[in-house]
This record gives C-alpha cells, sequence and structure tokens, in this order.
C-alpha cells in the first residue's frame, strides 16, 4: 500500500490549514433561515447575514485550533489526521492559541456591526462555549457528545435569523434540529463501519451498530414529519393561502423526503460515505438538492 507523504508547509499555510478553511462551507447554512423566511434578497438582511457568516467563520477556525491542541498526540497515532499542522510539529500549540484567542475576538467583534447584537452575539457566544466544552469533555459522553456536535449545525442555522431578528417558526427549529442530528448520527455510523470502535474516537466503543441504525430512523422521522409540517403550515413561511403560490413550497416535501431515504439507506448499507461527504460528493442528493432549492426559492420568491 502506498504511503501519503507528509506536506512540507510555511507557518502561515500551516496556520490556515489548521484553520480548515474548507469547512466553512458549514456555515452556509446561516443563509437558511432568511431565504426560507423570503428576505435574504433585502439588502440589510443580506449584510447581516454576511457578517454572522464572517463571524462564525472566525470563530469555528479558533475552535479547531483548539482541538488540534488538545488531540495532538492522538492525531499522531491516527491514520489521516496526523497529517494535520500541530500533529507534524509544523505549527507550535503556542502559536495555535493565540490564533484562536485572536479569531474569538474578530469573531465576537464582527457581531457589532449589526444593530441590536445581542441575539447573535448569545449565539455566537453559545457556540463557543458548548464547542469547547465537547473539545475538552463532551466528546468522551455517549450521547451527549452527538448533541453537542448537532448543536453547532443548529446555531448556524439559528445565527440567520439572529442576525436580522426574523420570526423563526416551530417547525423550522424541528427540522434543524433533527437534521443537525441526523447528520452526526450518520457520521458516527460510519465511523464505527469503517474505522471500528478502536479508533482515535474513544466514544465509538460505547455505540454500537444496531443503535445507530435506530438513532438514525429517529432522526429521519422527525426531520421528514416536521418539514412536511413547516411545508403545509402557511403561516410559517410567510406565504399567502393560494394554491399556486405554497405548491412550490409543498412539492419541494419531495426531494426532501428523496434525500433522507438516500442517505438513510447509504448509512444503513455501511457505504463508507458521511452524511456531508454524500452531500458535497454524491451526484445524485447534489441533483435533489438543487431541486429543492429551485423548488423552495421558486416558492417563497415568487
Amino acid at each position: 500500500m502506498a504511503t501519503i507523504e507528509a506536506k512540507e508547509r510555511s507557518p502561515a499555510r500551516a496556520l490556515l490549514s489548521a484553520m480548515r478553511l474548507h469547512h466553512w462551507v458549514k456555515n452556509g447554512l446561516i443563509v437558511i433561515a432568511p431565504a426560507a423566511a423570503g428576505t435574504l434578497l433585502h439588502a440589510s438582511v443580506a449584510l447581516h447575514t454576511v457578517i454572522a457568516f464572517l463571524a462564525f467563520c472566525c470563530v469555528a477556525s479558533g475552535t479547531y485550533l483548539l482541538n488540534d491542541v488538545r488531540d495532538v498526540e492522538a492525531d499522531r497515532e491516527h491514520p489521516t489526521k496526523r497529517f494535520r499542522s500541530l500533529a507534524q510539529a509544523q505549527l507550535s500549540p503556542k502559536t495555535a492559541v493565540t490564533a484562536a484567542l485572536v479569531l474569538f475576538l474578530v469573531g465576537f467583534g464582527v457581531t457589532f456591526a449589526i444593530p441590536r447584537p445581542g441575539e447573535l452575539l448569545l449565539v455566537v457566544a453559545l457556540y463557543v462555549v458548548i464547542t469547547l466544552a465537547y473539545i475538552y469533555w463532551l466528546k468522551n459522553v455517549a450521547i451527549i457528545e452527538l448533541g453537542a456536535v448537532a448543536s453547532g449545525f443548529f446555531l448556524r442555522a439559528y445565527a440567520g435569523a439572529a442576525a436580522s431578528h426574523l420570526f423563526v417558526s416551530t417547525w423550522f427549529l424541528v427540522v434543524i434540529s433533527f437534521g443537525a442530528l441526523f447528520l452526526v448520527v450518520g457520521k458516527r455510523a460510519s465511523e464505527l463501519e469503517h474505522v471500528g470502535p478502536g479508533s482515535t474516537r474513544a466514544v465509538l466503543s460505547q455505540y454500537t451498530t444496531e443503535f445507530l441504525s435506530s438513532a438514525l430512523t429517529l432522526c429521519a422521522t422527525a426531520v421528514v414529519t416536521g418539514y412536511c409540517l413547516w411545508a403545509f403550515d402557511t403561516t410559517t413561511h410567510g406565504l399567502s393561502a393560494n394554491l399556486d403560490a405554497t405548491f412550490p413550497v409543498r412539492l419541494s416535501v419531495v426531494p426532501v423526503v428523496f434525500a433522507v431515504l438516500f442517505i438513510l439507506r447509504s448509512a444503513q448499507a455501511g457505504d463508507g460515505a458521511a452524511p456531508e461527504e454524500l452531500l458535497l460528493r454524491d451526484r445524485t442528493v447534489q441533483i435533489l438538492l438543487l431541486v429543492w432549492v429551485v423548488l423552495l426559492l421558486f416558492g417563497v420568491y415568487e
């Protein structure tokens, strides 16, 4: 088997690599709330959404740096994580911690660029607190660690509403909450299947394939049910009761159901792809996502 050679990086490139800029795509969830509310094209809402995005990019990269400092020894024993900047000693822990603190300050400071930043600031602070709790403690507590990771996705999605003080429906919160948990449980199922309980993620030894499969089914059911209730309740997304106006939103249930089923089948079949990898790489899921976006935008912005 061919070995992967370690990459030589300059200090600046090592820092950027440790900040995991490619993970900033997760912060795209911030767009969901204003887009679903039909206000994303308003100049002020768009600006506030960008500010929330920048804030989360900064604080998320800060937590990645602290996570790598905490796990540097374990990462050196991992088949892929051993190529991270700190594990390869291309970035010093002191530099990583200093950069993390600067990123936190910038992330919190950016929120003050919007009027009445209190709600967004609270969401960003909760993200940092929960993520740090996960890094230093909760990652080894079964079940709770699933909720801690899922909360990161939820808080990103909620931040879009908090930045512009938008109304958030109950069903929106249900879909985002269980959708985030669905992704996290799916990732753990993939890891357990292909890495095994003996990996550097110690908490995997506390799960079984049967439990994670049941948890996936539970989360998938909640996501589909919550989305259907949101799509058919016109009062939750500012649409009129006119059938022509609401039909695309109601029809968007179809790609959502098929995408959930496709991801569920893949996870339970042990295909090896975590749910977020399917979202980024699988053509079928990408097409379903595109159809969903088109239907939602056509219905909301008609």
